[in-house]
């Protein structure tokens, strides 16, 4: 979300998303903010610090991390304050072992993506920080029955062998698809409820993030091709909930309801899909995140995605 005011976002989170609320970041007030710094904060037993090419390993912790922790109670507190009696799904985030690995640097400079022991370490240490985070919001929002995002834009590059080197001239190789599998189920099972991967890259690998386990698949509805129209289909009969970004995420004019959902609906015709299960199937969200949209802009297309998703419950055609 954008800004810095953690109560007035989450008031306007918990007031437009009646339902599914969730924990918002507002990376505006710099690092530790940021979706790379809060989830380094998580980390048990391992340390980052802010340098000018980005987040580096740090042997203990400083003031990066200790801002870091600062910001996610302040957030905390204020989803405390607003989901006083909640009952129900309540969303929390946090980036990815490997979206994470290709963004830290090690020591030398390099990612830790470059280093599979590195790797295996980071993935350990941000299960044992998510284990506490999850039981620290049940302790808060007692009523809430917590959907865990795993946020993963730099998969599909991990799996390409596309991450870039620290010079560069060249790219890191490209991480074993069941490497990378392996490191997303173990995570998946720290928590005991739904776990969604959310991508907004093209070419989200949505066989590998079912196999892995996850419940659901969040990606920019716009990105997407006819290519990947059988692992969409074999989703959604398996079971899969598809969290499809239908609203822009940055200042645009937003359409009409109905149109905002068109794309769907033909995606649906497209794969033989029955249209009574789309409201079943499929959770409408912003493209991705909001942070770089107004204010304004934010709290309008959040109320959109209300508004298109009752228009696809009711029209399902």
């Amino acid at each position: 979300m954008p800004g810095g005011d953690a109560r007035e976002s989450a008031k306007t989170v918990t007031g437009t998303f009646e339902d599914f609320p969730h924990l918002a970041e507002l990376p505006a007030r710099g690092p530790g903010a940021d979706m790379i710094g809060r989830s380094l904060g998580l980390l048990v037993e391992m340390y980052a610090h802010v340098e000018p090419s980005g987040w580096r390993v740090s042997d203990r912790p400083g003031r990066d991390t200790r801002r870091a922790h600062s910001l996610l109670g302040e957030d905390l507190d204020a989803l405390e304050e607003f989901t006083q009696g909640y009952q129900g799904p309540l969303k929390v985030q946090a980036v990815g072992p490997w979206t994470l690995a290709a963004a830290l640097e090690l020591r030398g400079g390099e990612a830790a993506l470059g280093d599979a022991g590195a790797c295996r370490d980071l993935a350990a240490s941000l299960a044992e920080g998510l284990r506490g985070h999850l039981a620290d919001v049940r302790r808060r929002v007692p009523g809430a029955r917590i959907v865990l995002q795993l946020d993963e834009p730099s998969l599909t590059a991990v799996l390409r062998g596309r991450v870039r080197t620290a010079s560069g001239y060249r790219t890191h190789p490209a991480v074993d698809r069941q490497v990378a599998e392996s490191a997303l189920r173990d995570l998946v099972a720290v928590h005991d409820g739904p776990v969604v991967v959310h991508s907004c890259a093209p070419e989200v690998p949505f066989a590998l993030l079912r196999r892995a386990g996850a419940a659901g698949v969040s990606f920019d509805f716009g990105l997407l091709t006819e290519r990947e129209d059988e692992a969409i289909g074999e989703a959604v009969e398996g079971g899969t909930r598809l969290l499809a970004g239908v609203v822009p995420s940055t200042e645009a004019a937003l359409s009409d309801p109905g149109g905002s959902v068109r794309g769907v609906r033909t995606l649906w015709r497209r794969l033989g899909l029955n249209p009574g299960t789309l409201a079943e199937s499929v959770t409408l969200t912003p493209s991705c995140g909001l942070a770089g949209a107004s204010p304004a802009f934010a709290r309008a297309a959040l109320a959109h995605c209300v508004r298109a998703a009752r228009s696809l419950a009711d029209n399902p055609e």
